[in-house]
């Protein structure tokens, strides 16, 4: 055990760690899961402009991917209908139906321009060494637009899952525009299913979000379905209605689907029912509306952390800066070899320093002559020369140099310089070049990604509010059976989701859910459905009689609160109820035992003396005499 419990305990904490790192949680870098990361990176390696087989890029990014084919080709599918990265031909499935993709063999990708604008630059990028080793692949890439909110994320690891809604294009971008500037923007999510969204509770990205489908109830007689809510397809929603119908829930007459590009769903309602008073019920009890919980958990700095979308655009608006830093300062160094290149070329053609070399008979000699040569034009040039220097000069072609042009290299010169100046200056002033590039890529793509999702507020539909009541609960007195599934004198209207009150005989009194079949005894005193409201405003008056002494009592009460399915007592223990009723001006009419010098054997009381208590109570003496009848009348 000594050796064994230290082991299992490293394994599982190594197995932690890839699951939440390597696989389940995207990075905040640039939004990617390591599967999406390597689908990618191997389309940026096949990329010539013209589409690849899926299954061809399913089987190049398994050489990254220490994985089966399936959870690449599922990745690449999922990554595809999002529309930003990658182009499709072919059949890729449907978001709106659920339909899967064709097979990988069948369809066909490449890379869209976006992706190559705001991810892929190699020379700035960090790598590492694949699974095996025989590779290179990136660590995360140079992203300049937070990737995490357009794309969204869903996943589960070891103690801990992300749920990251998508955001729409243009928003983000001017939200991390803002951020620039020192302002701060308010995102909310944007579904590609389109659909209404109340963001009340969203909390920054760690809340939770209703959504729900668009209806179009211009038809008294039918409910068409417009737009899907969020997580949901056409196939499951209509499942879902014809469950609620199957309960009698709602009341329909058929249900078609027409969707194709666009959702239509086209409910027809029963007859005599109406759209207006059918709405409230689908988002109730059918997927038109859902809650949807969020929790934005992300990978900083090899770490799982929980942030809010504000600390997204935060971040991203200082990575755009620092990796738009990076490509100057490449740009720049790549300026400054080829000015320094082409000044080399000019002295050593113009100069005629390549003369020097005619004479020389060793590499050596040859290489000195050349250093010599440039020693008086030591001036013009920003460093030393280099053996490699030499190397290329040394193959410059004696074409090129007959035909050397000395002003079309003096015009060369003075654009290097001129784009080397402009670079410094947006080195300079990196804040404003970020922005414009902000600008020009909402130019270039925003027009491409208007908001689907209409943002709005609305209060969550209560399943009992909306539960039409269209069950007959019946009592029958022969049997003593309750419920709407047998036959008997039909008490009210009810819904499966109302709770009922019954007195019984017996003198106890129970809530529970409205009953197909319940047995609640012969001589059922009282039955209603138990509304805390209306039950407060009902007055339960009870006569009984003491079973020891056989005096008369009367109890007024109400009944205000209950423990679900439990029996309570309306009247103390041994104790037998004689009549029962809910009118608050009855009269009571006892009749007593003839006995010896009792000269009233007959007498009235007015129920409105009596004072209403609570149902604990033990009830209010009528009379000190043996009684035989007692009953309600009328005053």
């Amino acid at each position: 055990m000594a050796y064994i419990k230290p082991l299992f305990d490293r394994n599982f904490l190594e197995y932690a760690s890839y699951v939440i790192k390597d696989r389940a949680i995207p990075d905040i870098v640039d939004g990617f899961k390591p599967v999406q990361r390597r689908i990618v990176h191997s389309l940026f390696e096949k990329d010539d402009g013209k589409f690849n087989k899926v299954a061809n890029i399913v089987g190049h990014s398994m050489q990254y991917h220490p994985h089966g084919d399936a959870s690449i080709y599922e990745a690449l599918v999922n990554l595809a209908n999002k529309e930003y990265f990658i182009d499709r031909q072919g059949n890729f499935g449907n978001i709106h139906t659920g339909d899967p993709a064709a097979a990988g063999r069948y369809i066909e990708c490449r890379l869209l321009s976006l992706a190559k604008d705001v991810l892929y630059n190699p020379e700035i990028t960090e790598w590492e060494d694949s699974y095996d080793g025989r590779n290179k692949e990136p660590k995360a890439f140079p992203a300049k637009i937070p990737v995490i909110l357009l794309l969204g994320a869903e996943g589960i690891a070891v103690g801990m899952a992300t749920k990251i809604l998508p955001h729409n294009f243009v928003e983000v971008l001017e939200a991390v525009r803002g951020k620039l500037h020192g302002e701060d923007h308010i995102l909310f999510p944007d579904f590609p299913t389109g659909g209404l969204v109340d963001v009340a509770e969203y909390a920054d990205g760690n809340g939770k979000v209703l959504v729900r489908a668009k209806l179009d109830t211009s038809d008294p007689k039918k409910i068409i379905v417009r737009e899907l809510p969020y997580g949901t397809t056409t196939e499951s929603l209509i499942k879902s209605v014809e469950d609620a119908a199957r309960a009698n829930k709602i009341k329909i007459s058929s249900i078609n689907d027409f969707t194709t590009d666009t959702v239509e769903i086209e409910i027809n309602l029963a007859r005599g029912i109406h759209s207006a008073e059918t709405e409230d019920a689908l988002y109730a009890f059918t997927e038109c509306e859902s809650s949807v919980s969020v929790n934005l958990l992300v990978i900083r700095d090899s770490k799982p952390v929980v942030v809010t979308v504000s600390e997204i655009i935060a971040h991203h608006a200082e990575q755009i800066k620092e990796v738009l830093k990076a490509e100057l300062k490449l740009e720049e160094s790549q300026l400054k070899d080829k000015i320094f290149a082409r000044t080399l070329e000019k002295i050593f053609i113009a100069e005629r320093i390549y003369k020097r070399i005619e004479e020389m008979k060793t590499p050596e000699a040859v290489s000195k002559a050349v250093v010599e040569g440039f020693k008086p034009f030591r001036a013009e040039l920003d460093r030393d020369i280099t053996p490699d220097d030499i190397e290329r000069l040394l193959k410059i072609p004696i074409r090129r140099i007959s035909l050397y042009d000395i002003n079309r290299m003096l015009d060369e010169m003075k654009e290097l310089n001129a784009r080397l100046k402009e670079v410094r200056k947006h080195l300079a002033h990196i804040t404003e070049y970020a922005v414009a590039f902000l600008d020009g890529i909402l130019d270039k793509y925003g027009k491409n990604f208007p908001r689907k999702t209409k943002v709005v507020s609305f209060t969550k539909v209560d399943v009992r509010d909306a539960a039409q009541r269209n069950l007959k609960l019946r009592y029958d007195r022969t049997t003593g059976y309750l419920g709407y599934g047998i036959d008997g004198a039909a008490l009210f209207d009810v819904s499966n989701f109302d709770r009922v009150l019954c007195i019984r005989k017996t003198g106890t009194y129970s809530i529970f859910d409205a009953p197909e079949k319940v047995f609640v005894d012969k001589g059922m005193w009282w039955c209603g459905l138990a509304d805390k409201d209306e039950l407060a405003d009902t007055v339960f008056s009870i006569l009984f009689r003491d079973n020891e002494t056989q005096f008369p009592y009367v109890k007024r009460c109400t009944i205000e609160g209950w423990i679900l399915n439990k029996g309570y007592l309306i009247v103390p223990e041994n104790c037998t109820i004689l009549d029962f009723t809910t009118d608050k001006e009855a009269a009571i009419q006892c009749e007593y035992r003839p006995k010896p010098r009792l000269k009233v054997l007959e007498e009235e009381f007015s129920l409105a003396d009596y004072l209403v208590k609570g149902v604990k109570s033990g009830g209010v003496r009528l009379a000190g005499k043996e009684i035989r009848v007692a009953k309600f009348g009328k005053i």
